[in-house]
């Protein structure tokens, strides 16, 4: 299995866009942004080590899926990422910044509260699998998908969801793998070079964009701010939006 699996939307000629999902996605999730909003667009969407049909060996850390990702870019992108792939673009940056040309942070999720995440840990091991396609769609509408298109629902279901040895259904990824990323979100808070145009969306309903990361990065002299009314799926649920926000970089 490849450490990383590759998804590509757009014309080979057009402006390049790496995009990277969050904790427990897939990059197809990026579809219908880039099908929809950005058809002009070349997007390169890889499934992140441990995530879809990507590799799931350790090591478990950013710094390996930087690794996993430098050799997809054979020149300067726009990284476009939500949430732990949000995370993972800013020390691809800090890695590499001669291979990122902006930022587009969806939600991010670092320098989380450790108990937080050890909670969320916690009930990812108590809970890895579900009777059903409709226990998966009801947990989905409870955890940040209520404000998202049910059709983008249903793909997110039809694409992600496997079936389990014992007959049950659970997402195309590796549990021990994710279990052990949640732990990277609790390391301290790292800003992307000063150089770098970063532009961070927040979404309004969800937690993880705490004051004190909005007033570290509002230090990046070239920092730019967005607040979407939605929950943390910002690119689901505010595509248009999403779209307009990832040209103004292009």
């Amino acid at each position: 299995m490849p450490d990383v699996h590759i998804h590509r939307f757009g014309p080979a000629d057009g402006p390049l866009v790496l995009a990277l999902h969050g904790l427990t996605g897939h990059g197809r999730r990026w579809s219908a942004l880039a099908e929809g909003h950005l058809p002009e667009v070349r997007i390169v969407a890889p499934d992140l080590r441990g995530h879809g049909r990507a590799s799931a060996l350790p090591p478990w850390t950013f710094e390996q899926i930087v690794d996993d990702l430098v050799p997809l870019l054979t020149e300067p992108a726009v990284v476009l990422a939500h949430s732990f792939g949000a995370a993972v673009a800013i020390h691809l940056s800090r890695h590499r910044p001669d291979l990122v040309r902006a930022l587009v942070l969806l939600d991010p999720a670092i320098g989380l509260d450790p108990v937080l995440l050890h909670d969320i840990a916690e009930a990812g091991l108590a809970r890895p699998d579900y009777a059903d396609v409709a226990e998966a769609r009801h947990d989905k509408l409870e955890t940040a998908w209520a404000d998202v298109d049910p059709g983008l629902l249903e793909a997110e279901l039809a694409e992600h969801l496997v079936a389990t040895p014992e007959g049950r259904v659970t997402w195309r990824m590796s549990l021990p793998a994710v279990t052990s990323y949640w732990s990277q979100l609790a390391r301290a808070l790292v800003l992307p070079p000063q150089q770098i145009p970063t532009v961070l969306v927040r979404a309004g309903k969800s937690p993880f964009v705490t004051p004190a990361a909005l007033a570290a990065f509002a230090t990046l002299p070239h920092f730019t701010l967005h607040e979407f009314d939605c929950d943390h799926m910002v690119a689901q649920a505010r595509p248009a939006e999403t779209a307009d926000v990832v040209r103004s970089v292009l």
